[in-house]
Formats: structure tokens, C-alpha cells, sequence
């Protein structure tokens, strides 16, 4: 009884296994696919009162992070974060620091208005992309 346990387990484990690889698979074949050469890009922050603050230009990163390093080499956008499980946790821009934990506060992602389906370091950039910052409170 204890062998037919075990190979129980055995058997569970593989398929889990299999499962996580057969998930990372699709993800690699359909996730988000980033767009080598010059884009053109609009970048937004809106700080907690509304105020908007707008970047424009042309770049050759490929995921919104690695523009983010480009403004922020340029001088007048700055931005701190942290890598965590879910990649790149976005703590300040702009010097306003959202903090979850005092009063829900955060910086969420849209990406051609529409709320972020990825994080900053996952988010390709795409010609003609618009993407805001916007502090917002939960």
C-alpha cells in the first residue's frame, strides 16, 4: 500500500511538471512580443492631483522599463522601483512616492488608455505607443 502511495505522488508531481512547462510554452509562444527599431511613444504621469506631465520622442527600447531608464538618463523623468515576484514594482516617479501600505496608494500602467495588462519590464513598446503613469489610490 505504501509503494502504490508513493507512486501516487510520483505520478502527481510529473504532471505538475509537465503542466508549469506546457504553461511557460504558451506564454513564450503568445505573451506580450517586444518591436525591435525606432518608435514613436507618448509617455504620461499623472501625480496624485491630477497634474499631468508629458514625454514624447522616438526610442529603440524594447519593454516600457527599458524606457523608462532612457527618460530617466534624459534627465526629467525619474522613477525608483524594486524587483519583486511580479518584476518591476514601481515605488516613485517623478519623486512622488505611492505607498501601498500607508494609504493604497500606487502607480498604475495604462497602456493606449487602457489599464496594463503587464508590468513595466514585461510591456513591449510599440510604434506609436501611449503610456501613462497614473497615481492612483485603492
Amino acid at each position: 500500500m505504501k509503494k502504490n502511495n508513493k507512486t501516487k505522488i510520483i505520478i502527481a508531481l510529473i504532471s505538475i511538471i509537465v503542466l508549469i512547462a506546457l504553461f511557460f510554452g504558451l506564454y513564450k509562444a503568445f505573451g506580450p512580443k517586444p518591436v525591435s527599431g525606432s518608435k514613436a511613444y507618448t509617455v504620461t504621469v499623472t501625480d496624485k492631483d491630477q497634474a499631468v506631465k508629458t514625454y514624447e520622442g522616438r526610442t529603440d527600447a524594447e519593454y516600457l522599463s527599458d524606457l523608462m531608464d532612457e527618460l530617466k538618463a534624459a534627465g526629467d523623468f525619474t522613477y525608483e522601483g524594486s524587483m519583486g515576484e511580479y518584476g518591476l514594482f514601481i515605488e516613485s516617479i517623478n519623486g512622488l512616492k505611492a505607498d501601498y501600505n500607508t494609504d493604497g496608494a500606487y502607480w498604475a500602467i495604462y497602456v493606449n488608455g487602457a489599464y496594463g495588462e503587464y508590468g513595466a519590464d514585461a510591456q513591449p513598446v510599440e510604434d506609436g505607443g501611449q503610456y501613462g503613469f497614473v497615481y492612483e489610490t485603492y
